[in-house]
């Protein structure tokens, strides 16, 4: 199975949006002195996931 430019963006992009609501629910549910920190964390990941998203047909 070879992967092209649109596949390694789509498997990326859905990794980095898994790992951010990871991020946010780690932050809500174990760390709660650090939920806001955890929180912007996990929101960058998914906003990288969504720029993934955006590119893969473009690059």
């Amino acid at each position: 199975m070879a992967l092209n430019k649109n596949g390694i963006f789509s498997i990326a992009s859905l990794i980095l949006t898994i790992i951010g609501i990871i991020l946010i629910i780690l932050g809500i549910l174990k760390y709660t002195e650090y939920a806001i920190g955890f929180s912007f964390v996990g929101i960058g990941f998914i906003c990288i996931g969504w720029a993934f998203t955006a590119l893969k047909g473009r690059v």
